[in-house]
């Protein structure tokens, strides 16, 4: 479903389209069932002439297995929804797989600042590169961020990713993604912000390691 509408372009976004779409078979066949029986019934026990109406007091067991096993089942359905829903947040937000390098996302009303490693593939010393609304990252290569806010709450979202994570202003939140299609993605704040929220965009540029390596040694000092 949604695969065909934003490409998936991370490790983990299959994962978490999976769980969009067991909810929506799940809820969707529930819907269809529910809308079948009530027609049905609206038909069956539709006004007749000569036909009495019948008293019905809900203990009745013939009828009470009407609610009890429908509500048996949707149970079942939440625990199984439950299941895979723990199971794509553990690895997900939860699990932090080592990092090849690690990048710094600043959100602020209205724009997003990057900083990338250098040459030396270490953050936080002299060759640090620094962008305004432009992120570059490489195809294959395991990322963690670091995140912040300098005023209000702001989310970073890429949903090629299937990526979001809010800003916290006073917080350094780590996260990580990975790659898996060279390309040119958008970058949004799904956090209403201010009046800027609307224009508060970006663009994440995924790139090969031999275009990774030619930006980085372009802008050396930056």
């Amino acid at each position: 479903m949604i695969e065909r509408l934003v490409l998936p372009a991370s490790t983990f976004a299959g994962d978490i389209d999976f769980l969009f779409w067991f909810i929506h078979m799940m809820v969707g066949g529930w819907f269809l069932l529910v809308q079948g029986m009530f027609w049905y019934l609206l038909f069956r026990y539709r006004y007749q002439e000569g036909v009495k109406s019948q008293y019905v007091t809900g203990k009745e067991k013939h009828l009470k297995r009407w609610v009890n096993i429908p509500h048996a089942l949707i149970i079942l359905c939440d625990v199984a929804v439950i299941f895979f829903a723990v199971q794509v947040w553990y690895n997900v937000k939860q699990v932090l797989p080592e990092a090849d390098a690690t990048i710094r996302v600043v959100s602020q009303q209205w724009a997003w600042s990057f900083v990338h490693p250098g040459e030396d593939g270490e953050l936080g010393t002299d060759d640090d590169i620094k962008t305004v609304d432009e992120l570059h990252v490489q195809e294959g290569s395991t990322y963690h961020f670091q995140l912040e806010s300098r005023d209000v709450l702001h989310s970073f979202s890429v949903p090629v990713f299937r990526l979001k994570q809010d800003a916290v202003p006073g917080r350094v939140i780590t996260g990580w993604f990975e790659p898996t299609k060279a390309g040119v993605y958008d970058i949004q704040c799904a956090e209403m912000c201010g009046i800027g929220h609307g224009i508060m965009g970006a663009r994440i540029h995924v790139e090969t390691a031999e275009q990774h390596a030619a930006w980085v040694a372009s802008n050396k000092g930056s």
